[in-house]
């Protein structure tokens, strides 16, 4: 927001000197914001009239006068968070509706301002573009192994986007909620967007049960939760014709019994917690996420699983199913890319037909080879997650910082590595590490590109972080700019495919069927006339793509865990 003032950027950083942080200069009704950080410690500072009824709710001390204004510093923390999110509208998370989205998981707190860099830089490449930025991104489990809040997730974000100047519509994502409590701690500090997560209430045993199981199974679903019968069920749908865009499909009683007993206590879990969000009454959004499941969703499945979400009342905006092959963390698609397109336009069809709601690609990280496919199949219109390969980037700047400091970190991770995997769907092999000990410093940083070495850190990331905490992010603070460098570089090649002009608005759902999405927000992005300064970042010099392991050689395992 422009504001008629003498006060500038430029003479504001005169008069504060080396502590002043440019990029987050706001001049807002009458007022100047910005970013102050010296020896480590950062403080908001706020130059208003003394009448501004805002200062009085600004827990902060007095730090001189300007132009018949009083000057507040105030620290950095969660209440200024808090308040800076009420005075800069931009900053509090919104829903986003049905544009293209990308979440940006971040373990560490620190790497906001490198997802922003990376960002801009692609939107001012691809005029027309949108991509709508969920910094603020966790799951629950990493909260857990990273020690660390919902607040805390959401006020690293806040002042990072601060920092780096950004001023479009940000969303918050509660990630992979299993329980109503869960949700109760998002939503007590403003999250936008609630991921759930039924992934304990799927039998993953329907795939392979034979028809005599499935029917006895059939009555242990809870049909009084879906306020339907088994009966009632399968007249419904067996023997239904749904006419896609360029097929139609038409489900058997086999395929209805199995949907039903493989998906129906998740479909109940799902509206349960629908149902505790709504009434909250507060501005949120859903998605829902089935690809935790250890065989992929046919498209059957889905058609009765979004059907089933609509016909219990439950509005949401983007739907994560499990795709045929492998999102393993920390590596590239493992798979045949041609039968993971046709499963993509699959179910990107089906989502456009019985919604429209977006598809959601989870595991996203580093997935390089499947975002083309994706944007094709979803027409540019979908939203990609991801959360640890930032934290694995982290680690590159600190092998060229502190050598020691990494190969510590290697072995460490090795060792910790068959306990923490327990909960992740991975293939590398401990035995196939390089011998870090023997490598030249200079090497160290391209490890993070072979398989094994990624996948294994990235798995260990809440023990390393135990044992590694204080210099860990030591050696990350004395080195921001390297870590702003390497993020941006990184995420320039996860978001460049995603950058395509917006598809045509969806056609309207013939009269009498209901939309089970949320409704599309009014978006505010960032365009051509922010400046775009990527200072070191040199997007021709990009890394070599990360090295995966063939199918045959690594098997072809279940889809990703939790985090991203």
């Amino acid at each position: 927001m422009a504001m008629e003032t003498s006060i500038s950027s430029e003479a504001c950083q005169a008069w504060r000197g080396a502590a002043f942080v440019p990029a987050s200069f706001v001049a807002d009704a009458g007022a100047a914001l910005w970013l102050e950080e010296a020896d480590g410690v950062r403080h908001l500072a706020v130059l208003a009239t003394p009448d501004d009824p805002a200062l009085a709710e600004l827990a902060g001390a007095r730090g001189g006068e300007r132009d018949e204004r009083v000057l507040v510093l105030a620290p950095a923390d969660g209440a200024t968070a808090r308040w800076l999110r009420g005075r800069l509208p931009w900053l509090a998370p919104a829903p986003i509706g049905q544009h293209t989205s990308a979440g940006f998981g971040d373990r560490l707190g620190l790497a906001t301002p490198g997802h922003i860099r990376a960002l801009r830089a692609v939107l001012a490449a691809a005029p027309g573009a949108t991509i709508a930025p969920i910094f603020a991104q966790q799951s629950m489990r990493e909260m857990g192994r990273t020690h660390r809040t919902p607040a805390d997730v959401l006020d690293d974000a806040t002042w990072g986007a601060f920092a780096a100047g950004w001023q479009g519509s940000v969303g918050a994502d509660a990630d992979h909620l299993k329980t109503p409590e869960d949700i109760d701690a998002c939503a007590a500090v403003g999250y936008s967007l609630y991921t759930i997560d039924p992934g304990a209430h799927v039998d993953d045993a329907a795939d392979g049960d034979d028809p005599a199981t499935l029917h006895s199974k059939l009555a242990t679903v809870p049909w009084d939760r879906l306020a339907t019968t088994p009966a009632d069920f399968l007249r419904a749908y067996a023997g239904q014709r749904i006419d896609l865009e360029d097929r139609a499909l038409t489900l058997t009683e086999a395929e209805v019994v199995r949907a039903a007993v493989k998906y129906g206590a998740a479909i109940a879990h799902v509206a349960t917690m629908y149902r505790h969000l709504a009434a909250k009454n507060i501005p949120s959004e859903l998605e829902v996420s089935v690809d935790e499941t250890a065989t992929p969703t046919t498209g059957a499945e889905h058609i009765i699983f979004a059907s089933e979400l609509r016909r219990l009342g439950v509005q949401w905006v983007s739907l994560a199913p499990r795709f045929v092959g492998a999102f393993e963390k920390g590596t590239d698609y493992i798979g045949d890319l041609d039968a993971l397109a046709a499963d993509l336009n699959l179910h990107a069809q089906i989502a456009r037909v019985l919604g429209p709601y977006k598809l959601s690609l989870h595991s996203g990280s580093d997935k390089l080879s499947t975002y083309p496919l994706f944007v094709a199949a979803t027409h540019g219109v979908g939203h990609l997650k991801t959360a640890g390969t930032s934290y694995v980037e982290a680690l590159r700047v600190i092998a060229a910082a502190d050598p020691a400091l990494f190969r510590a970190i290697v072995r460490f991770a090795a060792a910790r590595y068959p306990i923490d995997r327990a909960t992740y769907h991975v293939s590398a092999e401990v035995a196939r590490l390089p011998d870090v000990d023997h490598l030249p410093a200079g090497d160290l940083p391209a490890l993070l590109d072979n398989h094994h070495v990624r996948q294994i850190v990235h798995v260990t990331y809440g023990s390393t972080l135990d044992e590694f905490h204080d210099q860990f992010f030591a050696v990350l603070r004395a080195n921001q700019a390297s870590y702003g460098d390497v993020i941006a570089r990184h995420f320039v090649r996860h978001l460049t495919p995603f950058a395509v002009p917006a598809a045509p608005p969806p056609a309207a759902p013939p009269p009498g069927r209901a939309q089970g999405i949320a409704p599309t927000s009014h978006l505010r992005m960032e365009r051509g006339d922010q400046t775009v300064n990527l200072d070191r970042v040199d997007l021709a010099d990009q890394p070599q793509p990360l090295l995966t392991p063939s199918p045959s050689e690594m098997g072809r395992g279940p889809g990703g865990g939790a985090d991203v």
